[in-house]
């Protein structure tokens, strides 16, 4: 089997990042191409035989993984942040034969000095069972995989969200071409634990609210769209403590319903139903 592997990068973690390339270089009985995206920064140091991809102006985190598509080889792609590695050096050969009727496969994500796991790592609700796994309708976007041929049938990732969301939006996209969307819990990246106190940026709370208007408008019919926006938002206002970060939201909420989201692909009913018995209805 030939994978095609994209390590996204700004250039501001080399010794993360020479440990997530290294976890890719020590797979074994795979054909593995790598190359190393800097997203506004030029790849240098690598290892031998990864290639780097220069972005000159950082256009967002999925713009720079469609960016390393065309530039890797193989007929299976994997997308890997430069703050994870892989653990086992079979994982690649063992994802390999998982893609019947399967379209995008997330692995599971573990804190590399044994302390706390963040939310955000689980494609579940809460926090969900790490070791459970199955089948879900959202990925966490740092250590993915998917055949080419579902990347280009669906439209890669969506490059105007620039931060967050993109994991849901590709696997919807995926579910409504009629395929599997797994989190596969028994192969395992490596990724620094959360800081125990994280700071909220006002950023991550515009884009977060604007992504998911641009879903909702994307994807769903009018009432469902209606309803998946404003549980986003009754439960985030509560949590938001400043002046700041409240205008961040709002602002999120206007952009998201007056600016060019892309093209709409409204969600089959059948995908929809797929997604209440996974456990996730697009409602939360």
């Amino acid at each position: 089997m030939s994978w095609g592997a994209v390590v996204l990068t700004r250039g501001d973690r080399p010794a993360l990042l020479d440990r997530a390339v290294r976890s890719l270089l020590k797979q074994r009985d795979v054909e593995l191409d790598v190359v190393v995206v800097g997203n506004g920064w030029r790849p240098e140091g690598l290892p031998e035989g990864v290639r780097g991809v220069h972005v000159e102006r950082d256009e967002g985190i999925p713009a720079g993984r469609n960016a390393g598509v065309p530039e890797v080889r193989g007929d299976l792609l994997f997308f890997l942040d430069d703050d994870a590695q892989l653990v086992d050096d079979d994982a690649l050969a063992r994802l390999g034969g998982r893609f019947a009727g399967v379209g995008l496969i997330q692995l599971r994500v573990e804190p590399d000095d044994g302390g706390r796991r963040s939310s955000d790592w689980s494609p579940r609700l809460g926090a969900g069972d790490p070791g459970r796994g199955g089948e879900v309708t959202a990925v966490w976007e740092g250590a993915v995989a998917m055949p080419r041929a579902v990347f280009e049938r669906v439209g890669g990732w969506p490059s105007a969200f620039r931060f967050v969301h993109e994991g849901v939006d590709l696997a919807w996209r995926v579910m409504d071409a009629g395929l599997r969307v797994e989190y596969a819990a028994d192969l395992s990246v490596l990724h620094p634990p959360p800081p125990a106190n994280p700071t909220r940026h006002a950023y991550s709370t515009y884009f977060g609210a604007r992504n998911r208007v641009w879903l909702a408008r994307r994807h769903l019919p009018l009432p469902l769209g209606i309803l998946y926006a404003a549980t986003f938002l009754l439960r985030a206002w509560p949590r938001l403590s400043s002046p700041r970060e409240r205008q961040a939201l709002l602002r999120g909420y206007r952009d998201g319903l007056r600016t060019p989201c892309g093209p709409r692909r409204r969600l089959h009913a059948r995908t929809l139903w797929r997604m209440v018995r996974a456990g996730r209805p697009p409602v939360i």
